[in-house]
């Protein structure tokens, strides 16, 4: 009996010390949803007002500095997204991890802009437009589909296929651009992209891409390429090297925008297809906050005149400008037609 006793009194201690440590409870103080460039303060609350060694903030896996129980963060420095919140905590010997995120929207709305035609000419109707650029004259099309998938150099007024190149069946191929007298095209799902000779269209080599998601479109700027994912994000990878270096989120006011899709760098701004939606996001590159949405849902109609669209995938798809001539130009997947389009501000 008397060791029993003993025993009982060493579990009940050990209970009474387990508890006592246990009875830390914290709390992530946050606003979920914020405007960008508004500065917002986080606070790691312990509920029982017990004591705290010393707490870690950390925003998207880095450490910022913080003063005791809270930090004061510029959304200004993070940018339009979801960004992840951790607070660590040293108490007792011990540590505890709290996790959240907030979530930072555009300040203002899109403009809305409609479209004038300018000029309509012929594209193949058998191409399931990924990719379109304008370089020195004519067009460059990337079609897609495993077993289908195409690099073309195309004439604007005729739509003739001047040369072509076929892409190995195992792949399905998705967006391209032009850099230094080399073409680069990626593919969907193997997260692999191909450089082509400009001239030659001869493949000279590959490359792959290990953060994204997929392949979907792609343009460049002076110094980087700008890759889309099928995602709300917007890649940037090294021209030399073709590594990725960063993402940005996409966002409006309300919404992060996701399946962006063929993408153009106009005027320093991204213009992007969103899958299926007939819709142009006009794209700050910087900040990733959509500053405008061309409704390009009428295109469809034009379509209907002389061409019936049979599959629900046969949709806009292919953004091309040239700079030169200030001349704009979008196309579909399949569609018969290429139309030359000014955007007009509502």
């Amino acid at each position: 009996m008397k060791n029993s006793a003993i025993l009982i009194s060493i579990l009940v201690l050990l209970f009474l010390t387990l508890s006592c440590a246990n009875d830390y409870k914290f709390s992530l103080e946050k606003p979920n949803k914020v405007v960008i460039n508004e500065s917002i303060t986080i606070k790691l609350i312990e509920k029982n007002n017990k004591a705290v060694d010393k707490i870690q903030f950390y925003v998207n896996g880095k450490e910022i500095a913080s003063n005791g129980n809270l930090v004061n963060i510029n959304t200004s420095d993070l940018g339009v997204g979801k960004h992840a919140i951790n607070a660590l905590a040293f108490y007792d010997g011990r540590t505890k991890k709290e996790n959240g995120f907030i979530e930072v929207f555009a300040k203002n709305k899109p403009t809305i802009y409609k479209y004038k035609i300018i000029n309509e000419y012929p594209h193949d109707s058998k191409a399931y437009t990924q990719g379109l650029e304008y370089y020195n004259g004519f067009l460059y099309e990337t079609t897609g589909r495993r077993g289908q998938s195409t690099l073309r150099k195309v004439a604007i007024k005729t739509g003739e296929v001047l040369q072509k190149v076929n892409l190995d069946k195992k792949y399905f191929g998705e967006g391209m651009t032009i850099v230094n007298n080399k073409i680069i095209w990626l593919t969907w799902e193997n997260k692999k992209g191909f450089v082509y000779d400009l001239e030659t269209f001869k493949q000279e080599k590959e490359f792959s891409y290990d953060q994204s998601k997929q392949g979907w479109g792609l343009t460049h700027s002076e110094t980087e390429l700008i890759k889309s994912d099928g995602t709300n994000k917007i890649w940037f990878l090294d021209n030399e090297t073709l590594k990725e270096k960063r993402s940005i989120q996409i966002y409006t006011n309300d919404r992060s925008v996701n399946h962006l899709n063929e993408l153009e760098l106009v005027n320093g701004k991204i213009y992007a297809n969103k899958y299926q939606k007939n819709t142009l996001a006009i794209i700050d590159a910087k900040t990733g906050i959509v500053e405008g949405l061309g409704d390009l849902r009428g295109l469809e109609k034009e379509m209907a005149k002389t061409q019936k669209l049979v599959a629900n995938d046969e949709v806009l798809n292919g953004i091309a400008y040239d700079a030169e001539n200030n001349r704009l130009f979008v196309t579909g997947k399949n569609w018969s037609k290429l139309f030359e389009i000014e955007l007009i501000k509502q």
